[in-house]
């Protein structure tokens, strides 16, 4: 089946059935979920395709999918079978057995990537703390290196624990959480030179830098892409000095680039590399993959629970399998180019709240212009009114990040939306733009 027709056939809405029996009360939520979210006044309850409906029977065209995390958009047909399927048969057991279902979708990965080993979790920023762990127990047993640094890049963002968000390069995300976790020093993105500094000005006594924690494309820093020459350079230093590079593919991975995993838009492997979002379509999983020389865990030393469970292996594989089947890495390097393609042609109407439009497959940024008084929020809230949800990576950047099924006749349905969205934004923001 096509992506076309996948696309139309998600379009049908859910039967009535399907909707809640009682009206959405946003003053009830609040006072009984925590405030951790700036949440826009938009109450979604349910989803078809590239397409959601918000509890007023509003349609939406969906370009965040749960922040690129919604592979196959909402209700597929192969995900609702195999959640119904694996819901029957086994959903949880203990990784105290084997899990066929488990040993499946890892070797599906290996087989799809550089990786020769697989751990399973429940989220990207889990993911991100068992390749810290994995870093940190290398660099004893086999570096040798009695106080590891793990160098991390300024714009970073790597999640919310205490260890990810110390790795996390922007000090929004660590105020007042503090002490933060040692052992990790930060560096400009694409700065060569900054990297070497710092393996050179960090190895002191018991100090040494030990792994390169980094993302192939930095997402919530912006939608910036890694530069060719820049990892490359990475590459072979790692190699030269024994240190671990890492690749936070939590954002990347999974097709959202039009490749498998972002690294392979940059031509070198990392030696650890992790993943969640899009490997189970909406359903939460993580997974840490390595390459078999660093994999130095041992029964006790690492575990999860939820992860790797039947149910969210089952599903994530079917939703692996679905991206290979139907050949859904080609839609994406061809709606991605013509999403640049509409964005670059929109950016050249409005070259005074414009500066840029960046991005690999779909995952794209609209830079906004640093002396427009126009913000992402803004950007967003006008574009939810003309039926188009977006998320914002930053205060400037807009970021486009659809179902990877998404169609032709969609992204120019978003594109025109988007600069209605844009010139009412303008309109709202007053004379100074």
């Amino acid at each position: 089946m096509s992506v076309q027709t996948l696309a139309e056939q998600a379009t049908i809405p859910p039967n009535s059935d399907s909707i809640a029996s009682s009206p959405f009360n946003v003053d009830s939520f609040n006072e009984a979920v925590m405030s951790t979210y700036a949440r826009f006044p938009l109450a979604l309850e349910r989803g078809a395709g590239c397409r959601v409906w918000d509890t007023q029977g509003r349609e939406y065209l969906d370009f965040v999918a749960g922040i690129a995390t919604c592979t196959l958009g909402h209700a597929h047909p192969a995900m609702v079978e195999a959640v119904t399927r694996q819901i029957q048969k086994l959903h949880h057991v203990s990784n105290l057995y084997y899990i066929p279902e488990q040993g499946e979708l890892a070797n599906w990965i290996i087989q799809h990537s550089c990786a020769d080993r697989v751990f399973f979790c429940n989220s990207g920023a889990e993911a991100n703390e068992a390749a810290i762990k994995l870093a940190r127990k290398y660099a004893h047993t086999v570096l040798d290196i009695e106080k590891p640094i793990i160098l991390t890049a300024n714009a970073s963002f790597h999640g919310r624990t205490l260890a990810t968000i110390t790795a996390t390069g922007q000090p929004k995300y660590q105020k007042h959480f503090d002490p933060l976790m040692p052992g990790f020093h930060y560096v400009n993105y694409n700065d060569i030179n900054a990297v070497e500094v710092a393996i050179s000005e960090l190895d002191e006594g018991d100090y040494r830098v030990a792994a390169i924690l980094i993302e192939p494309l930095q997402g919530e820093g912006g939608v910036r892409p890694g530069d060719v020459a820049y990892f490359k350079k990475l590459r072979q230093i790692c190699d030269e000095t024994g240190i671990l590079l890492i690749f936070d593919e939590v954002q990347v991975g999974m097709g959202r680039t039009g490749y498998w995993w972002g690294y392979e838009h940059l031509g070198v492997e990392p030696d650890i590399f992790t993943s969640a979002k899009g490997l189970g379509g909406g359903i939460p999983i993580g997974a840490m993959m390595s390459k078999k020389f660093c994999d130095v865990f041992q029964p006790g030393e690492h575990a999860s629970t939820f992860g790797g469970n039947p149910f969210v292996c089952g599903v994530a594989l079917a939703v692996c399998q679905t991206l290979e089947r139907e050949n859904i890495l080609q839609n994406v390097q061809a709606r991605g180019e013509q999403l640049r393609a509409g964005l670059k042609a929109i950016a050249a109407k409005y070259p005074h709240q414009i500066r840029e439009i960046r991005g690999w497959g779909l995952i794209n940024g609209l830079e906004l212009t640093s002396d427009t008084q126009l913000t992402a929020a803004d950007i967003v809230k006008a574009a939810i009114d003309e039926g188009v949800l977006l998320v914002p990576a930053g205060p400037k950047v807009v970021r486009f990040v659809p179902p990877l099924i998404v169609t032709e006749a969609e992204v120019n349905q978003a594109l025109q939306a988007f600069d209605k969205a844009i010139d009412q934004a303008i309109v709202v923001k007053g004379s100074g733009d």
